[in-house]
């Protein structure tokens, strides 16, 4: 019993298996949307990563800037669906977070995830958590954000939120990944 269909995806798999092999030699982590997305922002933002990719609450601390020295969770969505993983830690101040096209949450099938970042947000996590628990919106795995809350903490490609301004150049390295 031959299936044509199930040969091309092997095909495709060992390609695809090879590519994130260079990906995870070259970021030091293993190859997930995760992962990836952290290492982007840390050369993007300037964002010293914790030794362990395992650390509670957050993935990092910003090195320069107005946020220097504050924690920050790594998001990186392939789509934008407007729901984010939110933590109820005390120790997490920022969650950026990169995303591929805006789509709205539903079916998947048949659905493509493209791997690029088309906008970049800047949530402060306290302000966030609060504004959660007053619309009694659950934190934890993909609690529903507001759309204005989404468009509050744009920072790319729009700069509608002023506690991160994008330089120039983050927004080349950014375009880089549009995809």
């Amino acid at each position: 019993m031959g299936d044509d269909k199930l040969g091309r995806i092997a095909e495709l798999l060992v390609g695809r298996n090879a590519i994130d092999g260079e990906i995870a030699a070259i970021i030091q982590r293993p190859m997930t949307a995760g992962h990836l997305g952290e290492w982007i922002a840390s050369r993007v933002f300037d964002i010293e990563l914790e030794e362990s990719a395992t650390n509670t609450a957050f993935d990092g601390r910003f090195r320069v800037g107005p946020l220097q020295g504050r924690t920050v969770n790594v998001k990186w969505y392939l789509k934008q669906e407007g729901v984010l993983d939110i933590s109820s830690s005390a120790t997490l101040d920022y969650y950026l977070v990169l995303t591929g096209p805006r789509s709205a949450a539903g079916s998947s099938r048949a659905d493509t995830r493209p791997w690029c970042v088309r906008a970049a947000y800047l949530f402060d996590a306290e302000r966030l958590r609060h504004e959660q628990d007053a619309r009694g919106v659950r934190t934890g795995v993909a609690s529903s954000v507001l759309r204005r809350q989404w468009d509050e903490a744009e920072i790319y490609p729009h700069d509608r939120n002023p506690l991160l301004r994008v330089s120039p150049h983050q927004v080349e390295l950014l375009q880089l990944l549009a995809g």
